[in-house]
């Protein structure tokens, strides 16, 4: 049989609260009422349970900060109810005090070995169980307090985590394609680079105009103008399928794509892949002068970095190369070959 008796107008195992709250479990009812007069006058709440096997679960539910635990009662004794206490995750750091008929150093030496926190003969003196729930339990509240603060810090530096990844992601990326911005491209082309020199590995870079788009905006306007970017930046962003390729916004309607550790030929036949991708597109554009869709001029080139190069010499030959398409009449691939220092 499990009674609850509560006095005080707070709500018994509010954590949020930290409100002293008593279970005494104990068999005998005239214990229990004593305990309960004892501390009708205190600020707390008082709950009690007189059958040992529901003690447990009664003490989940109601979160107690002290749990004062008769030692002798049937069925199970009281040291057992301590293990069973100190084996549950959510009891295991609620203070226990003991509570027994005698004076006995054995027993209560193993009272506190099973981890109670207390041993008081009952009935102990109203001021010293009063002073000693107040104690155990003031210092049980205080540690729920450090930790419920430190997990609210904890949860504070994860969000406050997560939205810097956001913010960091955003930043480097296009606000108009979803692409990577130039800035994004400049710090990769740089770490790939450094990572080429490290391990002595090829890298590729692409550079890509959009045949005639001066034309497009002035035929479509600039919002089909900003609609054409995000449908090649996109188409790009698909046919370059390795999660290692970049590819980003380089500034107006040119992109670039970085390709690490990738020869010449394999450059050269993403870069073919690319201009047949947009081609696949069919986005109209009738004021083309290379056909009836949109197109792109695109310029390939593979460097093989030494220590002390820089990733401006393959920026350039690049940048070269994709002139070289444009001046033979747009929609195609110039390769500027393999480079080195």
């Amino acid at each position: 049989m499990a009674e609850n008796m509560k006095e005080g107008g707070g709500k018994g195992g509010d954590l949020h609260t930290f409100r002293i709250t008593v279970l005494l479990v104990d068999d005998q009812a005239m214990i229990a009422e004593a305990v309960r007069r004892a501390l009708i006058e205190e600020d707390l709440d008082f709950h009690y349970c007189q059958d040992p096997t529901a003690a447990v679960k009664m003490a989940l539910e109601l979160k107690p900060t002290i749990i004062l635990q008769d030692l002798v009662m049937p069925e199970i004794d009281g040291l057992t109810m301590v293990k069973f206490y100190r084996a549950n995750p959510a009891l295991a750091q609620v203070p226990i005090i003991v509570l027994s008929t005698k004076e006995d150093p054995e027993i209560k030496g193993k009272a506190f070995e099973f981890g109670a926190n207390d041993y008081l003969v009952k009935l102990p003196d109203k001021v010293e169980l009063i002073a000693r729930i107040r104690y155990h339990s003031r210092a049980y509240i205080a540690q729920m307090e450090r930790d419920e603060a430190f997990r609210a810090l904890e949860k504070s530096r994860m969000e406050l985590a997560e939205a810097n990844e956001i913010l960091e992601k955003l930043s480097s990326l296009d606000g108009l394609t979803g692409v990577a911005n130039r800035r994004r491209f400049d710090e990769i082309i740089n770490q790939e680079w450094q990572r080429s020199v490290r391990h002595s590995t090829s890298i590729s870079l692409i550079m890509i105009d959009i045949d005639y788009f001066k034309l497009y905006n002035d035929t479509y306007g600039h919002q089909g103008g900003d609609e054409c970017l995000i449908r090649v930046a996109k188409a790009l962003e698909r046919a370059a399928r390795r999660e290692t390729d970049t590819v980003a916004r380089y500034g107006g309607e040119e992109f670039g794509v970085i390709l690490p550790e990738t020869g010449a030929n394999g450059a050269f036949a993403v870069a073919e892949a690319l201009r047949v991708a947009i081609e696949a597109e069919n986005i109209a554009h009738a004021s083309s002068q290379v056909c009836d869709h949109v197109t792109i001029s695109v310029g390939v080139a593979t460097w093989l970095p030494e220590k002390g190069s820089r990733q401006d010499h393959l920026i350039a030959i690049t940048d070269a190369a994709l002139y070289k398409s444009k001046e033979n009449g747009r929609n195609m691939v110039t390769s500027a070959g393999v480079k080195s220092d």
